[in-house]
């Protein structure tokens, strides 16, 4: 297989890196397979591919996820750029539930980072006009969307901000803490 997988310190989160062809014309990358789903044992479609330009270092999105019956599992991979990515685990029942997991995603590392339900996702642009692509196993449902603080106390997320303070969105900015987020007891559907 032309694709790297490594499970991550999370249960079911893996970086998954696949090979890249390059030469005097340019590259070629087989960005995504289904039996990679088999492999890591993801039972799901993706439904919905994202992108998302940001034109400058330092925004900050997230942290983001919905509920179920409309929670998703992302894969996330960076096309152009860097970006540091982080998960924290919002899954009740888990051993690491609270705690947060990051890792940069470039175009030059053409790694991708496979997050099921059960995880809020968020990340910083590390350089201007990063490009970020996810696939989502389901569509995106406002009313199901929820939002916690990229600063929450509880969750004490190290973001590699050097000292600045991010670009959010007025979504971002009134988001709630991880104490009073809308957690369900299961994510299963």
């Amino acid at each position: 297989m032309s694709i790297d997988v490594s499970e991550l310190a999370f249960s079911g989160v893996y970086e998954i890196t696949p090979r890249r062809f390059d030469d005097e014309r340019g590259f070629f990358s087989e960005t995504y397979n289904m039996h990679v789903n088999a492999q890591i044992g993801a039972d799901l479609e993706w439904v919905q591919d994202n992108h998302s330009l940001t034109s400058q270092a330092g925004v900050l999105r997230g942290l983001h996820y919905q509920l179920p019956p409309r929670a998703q599992d992302k894969l996330v991979r960076v096309s152009r750029g860097r970006a540091f990515d982080v998960i924290a685990d919002i899954r009740r029942q888990s051993p690491t539930f609270g705690r947060w997991l990051g890792i940069e995603l470039s175009a030059e590392k053409w790694n991708q980072l496979f997050v099921p339900k059960g995880f809020a996702h968020g990340y910083l642009t590390l350089e201007p006009d990063t490009e970020v692509l996810y696939k989502v196993s389901d569509v995106y449902s406002p009313e199901h969307e929820r939002t916690i603080r990229f600063d929450d106390q509880r969750l004490a997320i190290v973001w590699p901000l050097e000292g600045c303070q991010p670009v959010l969105s007025a979504k971002d900015q009134s988001a709630g803490s991880f104490r009073d987020a809308d957690l369900p007891d299961t994510w299963k559907e």
